[in-house]
């Protein structure tokens, strides 16, 4: 049986439907399902993301039933039509469009007005009995086929283009007319042949398969491979390609153009959302080359424009788009983007999709919608995409600061941000790799910028509305961004930008607020996030679903309190290190590293401990009756010592020793590989004093709570970078004795638990004898995918990008964990311990809990909870609450 690459759709009828996004693409498939529904969609058909594969993995070459199945599919589209393609009277056009699975808005390559030529733009003239708009057109094909096909400097058309509106002396394109675009026709096929040396193609079949060829190619262009990386879509789903008759918006007054939502991307709100262009083509929206009309009233008073909406324009078939976004809406039960095209006061859908928003909408959208009955609470928990969360709890311009306002313009992605301005995205990751936060400035994004603006703190654009490329790429990015700043002048040739009267060269720091649009001058400092009341409503939910219990890490008692506020669980890793470099200890652990002998270390220890002890008091009382995991010192000492002479000097001066005895320790204390070297139980078992003052802070300030304050604590203490039973079994009976000293001396009953840090490969493979010693395992996941892998994690930036690009692996596994082989240790360290000690408690505690994949890991392997920096324990609870559900349905 021959297999199907082509899926027909149209009046009405289709081969498809929503299910089969895979094989055609989210818009194949949506354009299939609208025609179900009995919206009025061109007609058209799918070549399905099987044919994308096969091109690819047979080098460039299709399979052989293709060409007919697109022949057969296409005579059905010029049948629905009454239009045959290549018909020198009545042409039928076409656009071809890509179509991935997942949406990658303008990553990759589309052609419109295809079937035009020399003879079937006369046809198209007199059918539509509108010269101007004909050869506009036909411009419009040439200079897109130009470049998607031809591979042709975009620019240089452009620039023909304002020769020829100079020489009329006028302005806008629309002013130019119907022998102007005539002329220009001559003028762009002059160009192709010159730097092509072919005529342009005039045989609408082969301009098809030139556009068919364009669209499975541009998969693999340098766009939307950078896009399918940031956002972590396989290679291997390929894309579909979408040919659909082509309906007119630039045919007149009676004809329009937009974009809309069916509600608002950047807040949540309910109102139908969207702009649109009178006698336009859908490119002129979201390329941002004019700016675009409100669609209804309510969002021109919200935005306060002074162009007239659709709703006022254009009444009726305003009347029926939103008859249409109500049914789209209730059908996919989600917020829908939608594209459309008025010809001849006729409303056509070209496309729908689940909308992109942002994090702050998508939690607005999630929670009014289950509220509505629309979805239940489930369905809206999984609604939000955790690693979306973080876009939440960053911070915004504080409102008692000063401002030096220069203009404004669309508040296209919420959010505050400050940087240094920039102009091109390759200067965006010049100075990003600097360590410097940078505002890209542009007249408008093009997919080309999307590496600049992924690094980019914001970004600023002088054209475009809130659905041009710069605000829908920066929506999904999180990036704060303003765009349609028309007060914005940009030289790039000197790179500087003018804004009412202020003149701003590359280098000068401004700030952006994309909640308002407002652009101003200078850094302006921020406040923290402050979370909507459907944020903490959601988040409720998620605590109903999720079985993994969230802690943080933090060792202060702000973080702890910031960690709290945010619904932590407890404390999975308290770095008493951290501690030490206080201003006001660093003398006193410099002292006790100087030290020759243990008397004296037991000197300058006993001067840390009221200090260690004040700490654990603060924390244990912001924990009050959540579990705190502290973990023991676990760097190398040298750590702790200055490295310059100039330091070496001020602390000899300090400590009133002579800088030879410090430059004598720093020799002694240098080691080759310190990260494998003298450090975590290995200083405990050298300096067992070190780690009894500790324990003796941590017991002490756990009792004196018990006693006076009527805490109940039970405190967890760790013991690091353990790789051998006998380590811990040691320092097991050094901490031990500790504890029951100090309960025995404050007349205290105190349970406590002593457990270790898994980072060792070893200790992961024989956790059944460490687990003997242990009350509990937290994996120290950092140093566990180090050791693993045997990779530096300071050095690993050398050659982990070329990793990624060559597919060696298939994310950073420092950012999401390597789940085949330090996820394999985590998992059979965590059996082989439980079945030793059935019910011992078992975490993680490096960054990747709070990294959503890993969360998911974490669960599907029952460890009892997970441990991350204080702002992403929603993001963990999320992910927890994700696990469970999808696991579920």
């Amino acid at each position: 049986m021959t297999q199907q690459w082509v899926y027909f759709f149209g009046n009405g009828q289709a081969d498809g439907n929503s299910q089969l996004k895979n094989l055609l693409g989210g818009k194949g498939a949506n354009l299939a399902e609208m025609n179900r529904l009995g919206i009025p969609v061109p007609p058209g058909f799918t070549i399905t993301t099987e044919v994308c594969t096969a091109y690819y993995r047979n080098q460039s070459q299709y399979p052989e039933e293709l060409k007919k199945q697109v022949q057969e599919k296409l005579d059905q589209v010029s049948t629905t039509m009454s239009r045959r393609f290549g018909d020198p009277e009545n042409p039928l056009l076409l656009s071809v469009r890509s179509g991935a699975r997942i949406s990658m808005p303008g990553m990759m390559d589309t052609v419109l007005n295809l079937g035009l030529n020399d003879t079937t733009v006369k046809g198209l003239s007199s059918s539509s009995g509108d010269d101007r708009f004909a050869y506009d057109s036909y411009r419009r094909f040439i200079q897109m086929y130009s470049d998607v096909v031809l591979d042709l400097d975009r620019s240089h058309f452009e620039h023909l283009i304002e020769e020829k509106k100079a020489a009329r002396e006028v302005r806008l394109d629309t002013e130019l007319k119907a022998e102007d675009w005539q002329d220009l026709v001559e003028s762009f096929k002059a160009y192709v042949k010159k730097m092509t040396g072919k005529d342009f193609p005039q045989d609408p079949h082969e301009q098809l398969w030139g556009a068919i060829g364009a669209v499975f190619q541009s998969w693999m262009n340098k766009r939307a491979i950078e896009y399918r990386r940031i956002n972590q879509i396989p290679e291997e789903w390929g894309t579909a390609v979408n040919v659909q008759a082509m309906v007119f918006g630039n045919m007149g007054e009676d004809c329009a153009t937009g974009v809309a939502f069916t509600r608002d991307p950047s807040t949540g709100e309910k109102i139908f959302y969207g702009e649109f262009l009178v006698n336009a083509q859908g490119e002129d929206v979201v390329a941002g080359i004019r700016t675009p009309q409100p669609i209804n009233l309510r969002v021109k008073e919200r935005d306060q424009s002074s162009l007239p909406s659709m709703e006022e324009v254009m009444p009726p078939c305003y009347q029926e788009l939103v008859n249409i976004y109500q049914k789209l809406e209730a059908h996919y039960q989600d917020m829908q983007d939608i594209e459309f095209t008025i010809e001849k006061d006729k409303v056509w859908l070209l496309q729908t999709r689940n909308g992109k928003r942002t994090a702050q909408a998508a939690v607005k959208i999630a929670v009014d919608m289950a509220k509505e009955g629309v979805i239940d609470k489930k369905t809206a928990v999984l609604r939000v995409d955790p690693a979306q969360i973080d876009q939440l709890l960053h911070p915004s311009l504080d409102p008692k600061a000063e401002k030096n306002l220069m203009g404004k313009g669309l508040p296209a992605s919420p959010g505050a941000a400050s940087g240094r301005v920039v102009f091109t995205a390759e200067e965006a990751i010049e100075w990003s790799d600097q360590g410097k936060d940078v505002i890209l400035v542009r007249l408008e994004t093009s997919p080309e910028d999307i590496h600049g603006m992924h690094v980019a703190k914001g970004i600023l654009t002088a054209r475009g509305g809130m659905t041009s490329h710069a605000a829908v790429v920066a929506r999904g990015m999180g990036k704060c961004c303003i765009t349609g700043c028309e007060a914005l002048q940009i030289d790039s040739k000197n790179k500087q930008f003018s804004l009412n009267g202020h003149q701003i060269s590359q280098g000068d720091e401004i700030t952006l607020d994309g909640s308002t649009g407002e652009v101003i001058l200078g850094k302006v400092p921020t406040t923290a996030a402050k979370l909507s009341g459907e944020f903490a409503e959601l988040m409720t939910w998620v605590d109903e679903y999720r079985r993994l219990k969230v802690r943080t890490n933090a060792d202060t008692p702000e973080d702890t309190a910031v960690a709290r506020r945010f619904g932590a669980e407890g404390i999975g890793l308290c770095r008493t290190e951290h501690m030490f470099f206080e201003e006001d200890r660093i003398g006193a652990v410099r002292e006790m590293i100087l030290a020759e002998n243990i008397e004296g270390r037991k000197k300058a220890l006993a001067k840390i401990l009221p200090m260690q002890k004040g700490d654990f008091l603060e924390i244990f009382r912001e924990m009050k009756g959540f579990p705190v995991t502290i973990r023991l010192l676990d760097p190398p000492l040298h750590e702790f010592l200055p490295h310059t002479e100039e330091e070496i000097q001020q602390v000899a001066q300090k400590l009133n020793r002579n800088a030879d005895e410090i430059r004598k320790k720093l020799t002694t204390l240098n080691e080759f590989n310190p990260m494998l070297g003298h450090r975590g139980c290995r200083l405990g078992i050298t300096y067992p004093e070190i780690y009894e003052m500790q324990t003796r802070a941590i017991m002490e300030a756990a009792c004196e709570l018990v006693k006076n304050e009527g805490f109940e604590i039970i405190p967890e203490i760790m013991i690091p970078l353990v790789g051998h039973v006998n380590e811990l079994a040691l320092m097991r009976e050094t901490v031990e004795k500790v504890c029951l000293k100090i309960c025995d001396e404050f007349q205290v009953k105190l349970k406590y638990l002593i457990g270790t840090m898994i980072e060792l490969p070893r200790a992961a493979l024989t956790a059944d004898m460490v687990a003997k010693y242990a009350d509990f395992f937290s994996f120290g996941t950092n140093d566990l995918t180090q050791t693993t892998f045997g990779f530096s994690r300071d050095d690993v930036g050398k050659f982990l990008p070329v990793y990624l690009e060559k597919n060696i692996l298939p994310q950073d596994p420092f950012v999401t964990l390597d789940v085949e082989g330090v996820g394999r240790l985590v998992r059979q360290g965590t059996e082989l311990g439980r079945q030793t000690k059935a019910k011992l408690k078992v975490g993680i505690c490096g960054e990747h809990g709070g990294d959503p994949k890993s969360v998911m890991f974490c669960d599907k392997i029952d460890l009892d909870y997970v441990s991350c920096s204080p702002y992403r324990v929603p993001v963990a609870r999320l992910a927890a609450a994700h696990a469970v559900l999808k696991e579920n349905s």
